[in-house]
């Protein structure tokens, strides 16, 4: 390491990384929020015969699953850097985070497809409940592309912050 790179340095470049990261669940949690109150008012109000019925259903359902991701990810935030922290230790948990938005990237592009596949399942003669299969698909191309853009933003975030830090740390 560096003799100009102190232990300061390295809480200050982590600490940023953890700043990113909580805005970035923030965004998260407001789309969580969006999804459960705004979905959560149209399927009280809507008519299981129609496919927004099953549309703003799914959307409620992501919104759970993503209210818990979300949960998970603040409890894991740190407030503080943690003592002792070796540049070693900064870069591993800076590449597993960079990596883990970017399968979430690819798992969001697979959802996408996903939608595609139910809206045109639901055009096959004799199918049951096609409306089902078009509000589920329009409810996956919805959340897949925002978690799709989100995904990828915060691994290109992620990735600029840390592009110099190999450099840093010799």
């Amino acid at each position: 390491m560096p003799a100009s790179l102190a232990a300061v340095d390295i809480a200050r470049l982590f600490m940023t990384r953890e700043l990113l990261l909580g805005r970035g669940l923030a965004v998260l949690t407001a789309w969580v929020l969006l999804n459960l109150v705004g979905s959560g008012y149209y399927l009280a109000n809507s008519d299981r015969r129609h496919e927004s019925f099953y549309f703003h259903g799914m959307n409620v359902g992501w919104g759970l699953v993503n209210a818990g991701l979300a949960a998970w990810g603040i409890l894991q935030l740190h407030f503080v850097a943690p003592a002792g922290l070796v540049p070693a230790e900064l870069l591993q948990s800076q590449l597993f985070n960079e990596n883990l938005f970017l399968l979430n990237a690819g798992l969001d592009v697979a959802y996408i497809m996903t939608g595609y596949y139910l809206r045109a399942r639901a055009l096959v003669p004799g199918q049951v409940l096609p409306v089902r299969l078009l509000g589920f698909g329009r409810s996956l191309w919805v959340q897949g592309g925002f978690l799709l853009v989100f995904d990828a933003t915060m691994w290109s975030l992620l990735h600029w912050l840390g592009r110099d830090w190999f450099r840093l740390l010799g």
